[in-house]
């Protein structure tokens, strides 16, 4: 199936980073998320890729233009060449799609529609998650349900928030670490059929108006995964996971299990 990974947002949380390059291309230890993403749906046999670029997308673009497989690959040097012993994107397909510098998810996802047509199914995701999230299971779960649309959802670990439930004169009469609430949130990783197209009116974005047409039709499910996720949103999960990823501790790596 296509893969449809939006990486166009301006990253407003991780300005040090996307002052000078876009959020996705954030490093993970040699590599930058969007590629830990990418070599993760890879894994599963989901090769072809469109990434809806946007905010700096050239940086994007050179990265995988001038991509040095080298960095993570074993190698030989003799008389200056370099004679790869393993390599990772070589049977990929990557479409790159300028989606707009402001546009929402909504309207970069109707953007690549002429890249999908004739598909009746595929997936997408955000450029700056990483999780454990098995794909196999999950698209198979789509299709048993047979609707429109399925979305991953998490329980958000990682946050150190915690909820608080109060009656109508304000009195608290609850508070809880967010991890020991029943509160699930939108983890990404979305499966879609076609049909979504129809639900998305111009200049929405996708989660909002469109899924809550399909809530009323009740053409959207959900998957519950219960393994590692992590949303990049902030420098104190960019630090998450490349500890993760240093200490070799990180789910995500599945294609080195």
């Amino acid at each position: 199936m296509k893969v449809v990974l939006f990486c166009g947002g301006e990253g407003m949380r991780m300005r040090e980073y996307s002052e000078t390059i876009p959020k996705p291309m954030v490093p993970i230890g040699h590599r930058p998320i969007l590629w830990h993403l990418m070599r993760t749906y890879a894994h599963y046999g989901h090769k072809e890729f469109i990434l809806c670029l946007g905010h700096k997308g050239e940086a994007i673009k050179e990265y995988f233009v001038n991509y040095k497989e080298w960095l993570t690959s074993d190698f030989v040097l003799s008389n200056g060449r370099v004679a790869l012993q393993n390599s990772g994107i070589e049977d990929w397909s990557i479409r790159f799609a300028e989606t707009g510098l402001s546009a929402n998810v909504g309207e970069r996802l109707m953007a690549v529609r002429p890249y999908l047509d004739g598909d009746e199914v595929f997936l997408a995701n955000y450029g700056d998650v990483l999780a454990d999230v098995p794909l196999p299971r999950l698209i198979d779960h789509s299709s048993e349900q047979g609707k429109i649309a399925c979305c991953v959802c998490v329980q958000p670990a990682h946050l150190t928030f915690h909820v608080i439930r109060s009656n109508r004169n304000s009195i608290v009469e609850s508070l809880q670490p967010v991890d020991q609430t029943d509160l699930w949130i939108n983890g990404g990783f979305f499966v879609f059929r076609k049909e979504i197209f129809d639900f998305i009116r111009p200049g929405e974005d996708l989660v909002l108006e469109p899924f809550q047409r399909l809530i009323d039709l009740g053409e959207l499910v959900t998957y519950r995964h219960e393994g590692f996720w992590l949303g990049m949103d902030t420098f104190k999960e960019l630090q998450q996971l490349n500890e993760l990823y240093n200490r070799r501790r990180a789910p995500w790596v599945v294609w080195d299990r």
